[in-house]
This record gives C-alpha cells, sequence and structure tokens, in this order.
C-alpha cells in the first residue's frame, strides 16, 4: 500500500505533553467531525525527528517544546491505499503560552485535556489506550508498538 504521491510512508512525529496537568492537544474539524491529535506533524527530508517535532508543536500550540523519549510507534495504513503513515509519539515537556491562533490552518484551537477523560475523545489516531498507559508510566522504559489502529470511518 502506497503513501499519497509516494510509493513509501511518511513519517509523523507527535508529542504527548502535559501543561497544568492536562494533555496537549490539538482539535480539527473536516466537515462535521471533530477529532482531536497530539500535537505534531511530518518529518521534512533532511530533518531529524526532534527538529520536526519541536518546529510542529509550536507551529500548532505555540509552545516551546523539550523532546523526550520515544512512547508509542504506530501505523496508520489507510485500507484503500492510498495513505501509509508511521507515527512516533514522544514524550515531550513544554513551555511558553498557549497560540490562541496557530500557524496551521488545520487546528481548529489547543485543547487542554483531563487525562481522566482522554479516552472518551474521538482521538486520531486512535491510540488514546496507549497514551493513557504511557501517562500512568513514570518509568517507561519501553516504547509501545500499537500497530495499525486506523479505521476506514474515521477518514482521517
Amino acid at each position: 500500500m502506497a503513501a499519497r504521491g509516494s510509493s513509501s510512508p511518511r513519517v509523523r512525529v507527535a508529542a504527548l505533553a502535559l501543561l497544568d496537568g492536562k494533555v496537549v492537544t490539538v482539535r480539527h474539524r473536516r466537515g462535521d467531525a471533530t477529532y482531536h491529535l497530539l500535537p505534531g506533524g511530518g518529518v521534512n527530508f533532511g530533518e531529524t525527528l526532534s527538529d520536526a517535532l519541536i518546529r510542529e508543536v509550536e507551529e500548532e500550540t505555540g509552545l516551546r517544546a523539550t523532546i523526550g523519549r520515544p512512547l508509542i510507534i504506530n501505523d496508520t495504513i489507510d485500507p484503500s491505499g492510498n495513505r501509509h503513515i508511521v507515527n512516533i509519539t514522544f514524550a515531550a515537556t513544554v513551555e511558553g503560552t498557549v497560540t490562541t491562533s496557530p500557524d496551521d490552518s488545520r487546528v481548529e484551537a489547543v485543547d487542554l485535556i483531563d487525562p481522566a477523560r482522554f479516552e472518551d475523545l474521538d482521538f486520531r489516531p486512535p491510540i488514546a489506550r496507549e497514551i493513557t498507559r504511557a501517562l500512568g508510566d513514570p518509568l517507561g522504559f519501553m516504547a509501545t508498538y500499537a500497530g495499525s489502529p486506523f479505521t476506514p470511518e474515521q477518514g482521517a
């Protein structure tokens, strides 16, 4: 299965960060659907994973990030063959003030979500359980491979 316009997967990085005890997320809207993602985005050719993630977090949230260890690795493989994304979620710390006008036009808002209600969100990719597990594992010596949890009905 090929990624759109490419015969290889796209790499996306994301930051799992807490601010004031809440998970930093970005809210997207596609049509009538509203869903959340961890801040992050695609890695450009020649860009390190950490440089890409620092750039993306700032563009989407206005926050300055320090990148930690990898927490979750998963694939998003669209069954139609239109897209294959390898997602790498890193622990991160953030500082600064959340922006009210993100540089990324796809971001409707930056939301700080109480970890207790995290699994109730429409979260994409659907790794809320793995994120909750990572939040509860302060030592977390091993990253988790979450497979390919993409479902076609999500359309994202």
